[in-house]
């Protein structure tokens, strides 16, 4: 009974804490975005979006500890929620502060109520933008003072993402930096990991279409052949009655003509064409004279 109550309190602080996470997701997208798209920005501007940065993580720090003690088994929470602890753990180094972002997505699409085809394209949806999101931002600002670097723009960096993600690798971007060739690996592993989901994730779509098909088709086979045996039993009830019913008919007939024969109209007990007299009136007694 404890257990029952303590995860009805954590489903309904998740529950409760769906719309926050997303906006402070959303928030904090921004505030690590800022800094990086403009470098030149106004001090306060950095400032702001640091302060952003530190209070997103408090309460995805929050959000996790309170999760944490609500959970009935603390440890499988651990072990089932890997991401977000890697999310509260790392909170300052700058590649790898996103990862809050992702896991608060990954969180939100996790809760939500959907049917399994739809919350697998929201999860592959969210990581495709995530990830080209993080790796533009990230290897921007890795890459943009490196001596021999190339990637110098936002349309540069999001082009090397796009194209690394894809596996297709033109060659025109590359980060030179240890840590930008780092981004670059992470980003290629992830890429092959979402092909392969979207390539699972499409053939169990057909699998799954072809077995609906094929089991509507053997429902409607065995309805048919119901059909097919009761109007057969239905034709031999009615070829029986048809049967039964000619049979006495057949009886009803030659009764009837038996009977006509041994007895002709007309006749009475008194044999045969006799004619009974009308009954007239009594004679009148003789009168004495």
């Amino acid at each position: 009974m404890r257990g029952m109550k303590q995860r009805t309190a954590q489903v309904r602080w998740e529950e409760r804490m769906q719309t926050p996470l997303l906006v402070l997701a959303a928030a904090f997208a921004v505030a690590y975005a800022v800094p990086i798209v403009a470098p030149g920005a106004d001090g306060w501007v950095h400032t702001l979006c640091t302060a952003v940065e530190w209070v997103v993580w408090g309460a995805f720090a929050v959000d996790y500890l309170v999760r944490l003690a609500l959970a009935p088994s603390r440890w499988l929470f651990v072990r089932s929620h890997p991401l977000d602890l890697l999310a509260v753990v790392l909170p300052l180094l700058r590649p790898l502060r996103l990862l809050r972002v992702v896991s608060t997505l990954l969180l939100v699409g996790r809760r939500a109520r959907m049917a399994p085809q739809i919350t697998l394209t929201t999860y592959v949806s969210g990581a495709v933008v995530g990830l080209m999101m993080f790796g533009s931002l990230a290897v921007l600002h890795v890459e943009r003072d490196a001596p021999d670097g190339n990637i110098k723009t936002l349309g540069d960096a999001v082009w090397w993402s796009f194209t690394t993600m894809t596996t297709v690798g033109y060659g025109d971007h590359a980060p030179t930096t240890g840590l930008g060739r780092l981004l670059a690996v992470g980003l290629m592993i992830s890429g092959i990991a979402l092909l392969g989901v979207v390539t699972a994730n499409i053939a169990a779509w057909f699998i799954s279409r072809f077995e609906r098909d094929d089991a509507e088709e053997r429902r409607q086979t065995a309805l048919l052949e119901a059909l097919t045996a009761e109007v057969k039993a239905l034709r031999a009830q009615v070829t029986a009655l048809s049967e039964s019913t000619e049979s006495s008919e057949s009886g009803a007939t030659g009764a009837t003509g038996a009977t006509g024969a041994s007895v002709p109209a007309g006749t009475g007990a008194a044999g045969v064409g006799t004619v009974p007299t009308p009954a007239g009136p009594p004679d009148e007694p003789a009168v004495r004279g």
